[in-house]
């Protein structure tokens, strides 16, 4: 059976079971409608798929982001937006430079990284195809050595984000348009299910999408991806690395009108519904100019005053284990004038969108607390902010819960929390002792292949672990707080599986990318019938 035959078919399963449980008579239930249509039938209807089965395929990773593309190979993010015609992005692995490339290619290709890493929760964000993890891929200058065959930049190929093939030439692909019994049949699994299906949006654009697709509100804005364009990336940069006071804060007061306007509109594209506003949480080495090119250029007595101090600045911070080391209110302690900068943003937003006539409900969630104290501390900071900027409306103060020991004190952290929410992206991370972005393209295949797990726990959320340290966090923080509101906002938010698992512990909402909330209404409704 083809793709094309497949989705065809799943289109008519949707169609007949919603059709079966309408009417004055209808002739199954809406409960048995649901059950009719898994999350994976839903799913073949939601993306763009190849029209036959590929018979050339010549590498494989990890199906990172569902959908199938075809395009010529590029291999950087400039190159991509130079090109005219439909380009797949190859890169050993994204970073928030490439995201300029990554949104004007048709699909992304790595050879490093898995599915927590940055190209696929791009990627899944986008709802654009995408590859990670093809680890018998070598980049070179101006092509890719692909099980040691030549392939040179400009040359064409596709890739499949569901399977995680990779294929020789370009592959004829196929979509068809969604039933719109689709939007009955997940209207019915609101209705039954018990928690919460929210959207992670970083942009206006990302937010309505998100609010279209039946999104409640937004359970993770990562404020981290608003400094990346041209203009402002050299801002944070200077916020950062800054050793005179004065250039720090010029650079804050820059930033701060464009974090305004950014939130603004994100408030008004959920107008009344909950917006979670993470505050800035980049490992360090993601926003920090790559060090090794300036070195190179010291080597050869080429650097500029400007470079030769941002040189200085970059060895200061440069870290071994950036995503253990200066981030989230770590770097909060270190620059407070970032969060209180981030702060001022939302608070002008909010009182822009009151103005307006708006119905702001905002919600601002510290990243990676280990301590009650810190929490403490932040929320002080938040106050003291607040208190100089009063608005008219509550605005609820949380925590971010990405670490095991922060599952653990989780009553302590929720003392000083209107809300929590589990990262369970890092919580994998920090559990296991696997890198989310190279354990995936070689380890974990061996660890599957030989048994020695059941699970890519970065697909599905484990269970013998990672879920019990949510469900111990959630009751030492509801036996403290019964009315705190808790969310999960990592990766398995949008996971049919992982939802269900955890459904179960007493979670109040999960959110996801808007191209998954379909699957994750879904999985919601399906969870509350079992």
């Amino acid at each position: 059976m083809t793709s094309a035959k497949s989705s065809q078919d799943a289109a008519a399963a949707i169609t007949e079971a919603v059709h079966l449980a309408s009417g004055d008579e209808p002739k199954i239930s809406k409960e048995e409608a649901l059950r009719r249509i898994t999350p994976t039938l839903l799913e073949s209807v939601l993306h763009t798929e190849f029209e036959n089965d590929a018979s050339d395929i010549i590498a494989t990773g990890l199906g990172a982001s569902p959908g199938a593309a075809s395009g010529r190979i590029v291999l950087s993010a400039d190159d991509a937006i130079f090109s005219t015609e439909d380009v797949i992005l190859v890169r050993e692995e994204t970073s928030p430079a490439d995201v300029h490339g990554m949104q004007v290619a048709v699909g992304i290709l790595t050879t490093r990284g898995g599915l927590a890493s940055h190209a696929a929760v791009v990627a899944r964000g986008w709802g654009k195809p995408a590859v990670c993890g093809a680890d018998n891929i070598t980049i070179a200058n101006d092509h890719v050595l692909i099980n040691g065959e030549r392939f040179n930049a400009g040359e064409v190929i596709s890739i499949d984000g569901s399977s995680g093939n990779v294929i020789r030439g370009h592959v004829e692909t196929t979509s068809i348009e969604p039933p719109t019994e689709i939007s009955t049949l997940l209207e019915w699994a609101d209705q039954f299910s018990r928690v919460k299906v929210r959207v992670n949006a970083d942009t206006a654009e990302e937010a309505r999408h998100g609010r279209n697709n039946g999104a409640q509100g937004i359970g993770l804005c990562r404020t981290e991806h608003m400094f990346l364009g041209a203009e402002r990336l050299p801002l944070m940069v200077q916020a950062i690395t800054a050793e005179e006071p004065e250039a720090a804060k010029n650079a804050l007061n820059n930033l701060r009108e464009r974090q305004r306007e950014d939130f603004s509109e994100l408030l008004q594209a959920m107008e009344g519904l909950p917006v979670t506003i993470r505050l800035l949480d980049p490992p360090l080495h993601e926003f920090l100019p790559d060090i090794e090119n300036l070195i190179r250029k010291e080597a050869l007595s080429d650097l500029d005053p400007e470079e030769s101090s941002l040189l200085d600045a970059l060895r200061r911070w440069q870290e071994r284990n950036p995503m253990m080391g200066t981030r989230g209110v770590r770097l909060a302690l270190i620059r407070p004038g970032l969060y209180e900068m981030q702060v001022e943003a939302i608070l002008d937003a909010i009182s822009q969108r009151i103005t307006d006539g708006g119905t702001p409900n905002v919600e601002i969630m510290v990243p990676l607390t280990v301590a009650s104290e810190e929490m403490r501390l932040m929320r002080q900071q938040i106050e003291s902010v607040m208190a100089e900027h009063a608005v008219s409306v509550p605005v609820k103060i949380g925590s971010m819960i990405e670490t095991p020991r922060a599952a653990l004190v989780a009553d302590q952290i929720a003392e000083f929390c209107d809300f929590l929410s589990f990262g369970t992206n890092d919580l994998t991370q920090m559990t296991f002792g696997f890198s989310r972005d190279d354990i995936e393209s070689k380890i974990m295949r061996l660890y599957l292949d030989q048994q020695l797990l059941d699970e890519n726990p970065f697909e599905h959320v484990d269970t013998d672990a990672v879920l019990e340290l949510v469900r111990i966090g959630i009751e030492r923080a509801k036996n403290r707080k019964p009315k705190l509101s808790v969310g999960i906002c990592g990766e398995h938010g949008g996971d049919a599986i992982s939802i269900r698992r955890l459904i179960d512990t007493g979670v109040d909402y999960v959110s996801c990318s808007p191209p998954r909330l379909p699957i994750a209404r879904l999985a919601a409704g399906h969870a509350a019938l079992n």
